[in-house]
């Protein structure tokens, strides 16, 4: 029979055998005696009840010598000092056992090919020596019997809990396993069922139970197929590999926190607001609103300045309260939201990272062979070879020797790089500050609408996002770094770069020059203009994707007479997506339907960046894996995005005065009085809601807890670290371990070797 035995397993279990109980408790090796034709030839099974009864002396006794041989083989191991599990080890080796699977292949021959007349002669040496062979195979056979019988009735004699560890621990099949157990503790587990005397509604429960995990488990492939965007990531990450599936997957995660932001702002304020709206008149629509935010949807759900003051008739609902805890209710939940996500892609990150080397792994077990249709088992081909490819350019990649000239070129190369960048973000920085800044008379000098002024700021922003990322990818490509994953990364720094600058410098305008204009409604003003900023950089990744992408692709196949397609350029997709996120949460205090925007912006994306990798981009042509990517795109969105957007609302909140004729803190010094009034009136209407005064108080008008709450979070992530970090250090002991308990086994399978000779 064939061992088809673990190694590693084995031996850790032969060593755990070693340490509790002697080897010699476990040397048997059951043989699967295969079917023979016995039944419809009952005069075969007497002939050979016959040979057993009659021969048993002979086999006996050579059994006896074969025994003695094992004993002494055995004992010759152990004067070389070698443990009991080594010991079994060597037992099992299909030397040991290859002359007894000779003798059942001719066993199973003579018993096919042999003559149903019992009455005919038979003659030749040959026959004679099979016939010895068989004697042989039948004593082994009852030898093996008894053993079986000796170890079934050893482990009747244990628990069903020692007995499997013992059962696991021995060098046998799984099928041999599968049987021996079957026959030790089938009657045990019925009489323990038995003797427990269990009722009947806990059996009941029982079987549901197992009907329930049983249904779950055979509805998972179900409800996988229910995720958003399943099938279409399967297919990208297959097909581009895990960069591109990176970006996807982080639009995705935007996508759902945007949800969870607007049905949270749609349930407490937007609806109510909205049932009951104020008085207001209703300027006509002409279309350009869609672009400017202006004229129809200033006096509209959209911004802050519809919102009103006071308690809304019917139902005692303050709007200022609602509108304070609310905003800040989101904020609190997306920001435990990203702590979790960020942890946990910690961890995803440390276990892949050191799983690279395990390329027997892809090889021999990642195929699913219950896969049946074409599409998809082209699709899981296209996957594994693009993981194999990703695995294997991370254990082969290494820099080539250069020499001090060559070191020194490409320092100067990467200074004037980096110089180039810094000097062309400083540059747009100062323009979109001098631009907002100043009031351009625009109608006077192109004769354009008094709406279109609006518009040449959230250009101008615009424009820069769009042509910067190209230049850096010109410094990228001179600077000739020999890892994608390394060009990747410096092109997302230097994005980041830009966008925080150009970020912080509208948000200074915001807060600090526009409340300070003497504006009728500075809230929706800055909500206007985040609303333009938004439309404006998704109307020009549109532009972007639709002509610049496949006009670069018929350029370079038409003109450039190129057969590849340009690379789909991670780093600037995926700093837009981050870019407009914090539009976004920033926007959520002066403009709530601004998430609702966000939704169908992040959806129309989806579908177009898709279909544009599709036909115009391809794999990249050396191919790398994303391991840290989706943990460094979840680190930018925590910070600077998401914490610098808390900064900004929390400054507003506290410190600049609300606009006196619109929105729910009119005739109020900051926004922060609007809730303190709210559990005021809260605390007089109801005085059995006292303690919930207390909470705010202490929550939020007191800054230690928003610190607590700051290292509370700080501390999970760095708990998080830390155990990813001990567990990546456990990985590499085990690895280490296995590659040395397999360089023992070559080690004895030689030294067998030489005393087999």
């Amino acid at each position: 029979m064939d061992y088809n035995v673990n190694i590693c397993e084995t031996d850790i279990d032969y060593e755990n055998l070693a340490d509790g109980e002697p080897a010699q408790d476990f040397s048997f090796n059951p043989i699967n005696e295969p079917e023979t034709s016995t039944q419809n030839c009952p005069e075969i099974l007497e002939m050979e009840v016959f040979k057993e009864c009659t021969d048993v002396q002979s086999n006996r006794s050579s059994y006896t010598s074969d025994e003695s041989h094992d004993r002494e083989e055995i004992s010759h191991l152990q004067r070389h000092g070698w443990s009991a599990a080594t010991v079994k080890v060597l037992a099992s080796m299909p030397s040991r056992t290859a002359e007894l699977n000779k003798s059942r292949r001719v066993r199973y021959q003579a018993s096919s090919h042999e003559s149903p007349h019992l009455s005919r002669p038979v003659q030749g040496a040959s026959v004679l020596a099979e016939a010895e062979e068989i004697n042989t195979e039948d004593s082994n056979l009852c030898a093996a019997e008894n053993n079986m019988d000796q170890l079934v009735s050893s482990l009747q004699g244990l628990s069903v809990s020692e007995g499997t560890r013992k059962l696991r621990a021995m060098p046998l099949s799984l099928a041999d396993k599968i049987e021996i157990r079957k026959v030790a503790f089938s009657l045990k587990t019925e009489s323990s069922f038995i003797g427990r005397n269990i009722p009947c509604y806990t059996h009941l429960s029982m079987y549901i139970s197992m009907t329930w995990r049983h249904c779950l488990f055979s509805c998972l492939p179900v409800f996988s197929s229910f995720k958003l965007w399943h099938s279409a990531l399967k297919t990208l990450s297959g097909r581009y590999g895990t960069g591109v599936l990176s970006y996807f997957l982080f639009l995705r995660t935007l996508l759902f926190l945007n949800l969870l932001l607007f049905v949270i702002t749609g349930l407490f304020l937007i609806i109510p607001q909205g049932i009951n709206p104020p008085p207001s008149p209703k300027a006509d629509f002409s279309g350009i609103e869609l672009l400017t935010g202006t004229g129809y949807f200033s006096d509209s759900l959209m911004f802050y300045g519809y919102y009103s003051s006071e308690t809304l008739p019917g139902d005692q609902y303050r709007m200022p309260a609602a509108y304070f805890f609310t905003i800040g209710f989101t904020l609190f939940i997306i920001c435990i939201i990203l702590v979790y996500r960020l942890s946990k892609s910690f961890g995803k990150n440390f276990q892949v990272l050191k799983s690279n080397k395990n390329l027997a792994v892809k090889v021999f077990s990642c195929w699913d062979f219950k896969v049946s249709k074409k599409i998809s088992v082209r699709l899981q081909s296209e996957k594994i070879s693009t993981q194999l490819k990703e695995q294997l350019s991370e254990m082969i990649k290494g820099e080539d020797k250069k020499t001090c000239m060559q070191h020194l070129h490409r320092l100067i190369v990467h200074l004037l790089a980096w110089t180039a960048c810094l000097i062309s973000i400083f540059l747009g920085t100062i323009g979109v500050h001098n631009l907002s800044g100043k009031k351009i008379d625009i109608k006077t000098t192109l004769n354009l609408p008094k709406d279109t002024e609006l518009l040449v700021l959230s250009a101008v922003v615009s424009g820069i996002n769009l042509l910067l990322p190209g230049f850096f990818n010109l410094c990228v490509w001179a600077e000739q770094y020999e890892s994608p994953g390394t060009r990747v990364y410096v092109s997302v720094f230097r994005n980041l770069l830009l966008k925080v600058s150009v970020i912080g410098v509208l948000c200074y305008r915001w807060l600090e020059s526009i409340p300070a204009n003497g504006l009728e409604c500075w809230e929706s003003s800055v909500g206007q203009e985040l609303y333009r900023l938004l439309v404006m950089d998704f109307i020009v990744t549109v532009l972007y994707t639709f002509l610049g992408e496949f006009l670069w692709r018929v350029f370079s196949q038409t003109i450039l007479q190129k057969k590849r397609k340009p690379v789909f350029d991670i780093a600037r997709n995926v700093l837009e997506l981050i870019y407009g996120q914090t539009l976004t949460w920033i926007g959520v205090l002066f403009a709530p339907l601004l998430p609702g925007v966000q939704l169908i912006k992040l959806i129309v994306l989806f579908y177009m960046k898709k279909r544009s990798l599709i036909l115009n981009c391809q794999a990249s042509r050396k191919p790398w894996r994303a391991t840290q990517m989706t943990t460094l795109f979840i680190c930018i969105l925590w910070f600077p995005s998401f914490l610098g957007t808390v900064v900004t609302i929390i400054y507003t909140v506290w410190t600049i005065k609300p606009s006196e004729k619109c929105g729910p803190f009119r005739n109020l010094t900051t926004m922060f009085e609007g809730g303190q009034m709210s559990t005021r009136h809260l605390e007089d209407a109801h005085p059995i809601l006292k303690w919930l005064s207390w909470v705010y108080d202490c929550l939020v008008e007191n800054p230690v807890f928003l610190f607590l709450a700051s290292g509370v979070f700080l501390m999970v992530i760095y708990f998080q670290a830390q155990v990813v970090d001990g567990q990546r250090k456990i990985i590499s002991r085990l690895e280490k371990q296995i590659e040395n308990e397999g360089k023992d086994k070559k080690f004895l399978i030689a030294k067998l070797q030489d005393l087999c000779k």
